[in-house]
């Protein structure tokens, strides 16, 4: 049974950090890409970072550009999302995604976790 367990979340003053992670199994962890979405209320959910099976350099949203680093361990099974300066615009429930391409792609979600950036 595949899983994606999401973590970290919470509330945060502006300008803050945190550290989402990531938990997969029942699936090969190494052959998925990997990305950080979120969903703002009212709002589209929306593409934040994607990192490649490898771990490759990683490709990130204009407008976390430069503040949140997406990360991941193949040993751990396990991929992170590392958020600096973070801004009230940054509010949403942010999901873990995997894609994995067997025959066909395969696409899992998690069930999000919350990250209030508030004063």
């Amino acid at each position: 049974q595949v899983q994606l367990v999401e973590s970290g979340g919470g509330l945060v003053q502006p300008g803050g950090s945190l550290r989402l992670s990531c938990a997969a199994s029942g699936f090969t962890f190494r052959r998925a890409a990997m990305s950080w979405y979120r969903q703002a209320p009212g709002k589209e959910r929306e593409l934040v970072a994607t990192i490649t099976s490898d771990g490759g350099s990683p490709n990130y949203a204009d407008s976390v550009l430069g503040r949140f680093t997406c990360s991941r361990d193949n040993a751990e099974n396990t991929v992170y999302l590392q958020m600096n300066s973070l801004k009230p615009e940054d509010t949403a429930v942010y999901y873990c995604n995997a894609v994995l391409t067997v025959l066909r792609k395969y696409s899992y979600w998690g069930q999000g976790t919350q990250v209030t950036v508030s004063s």
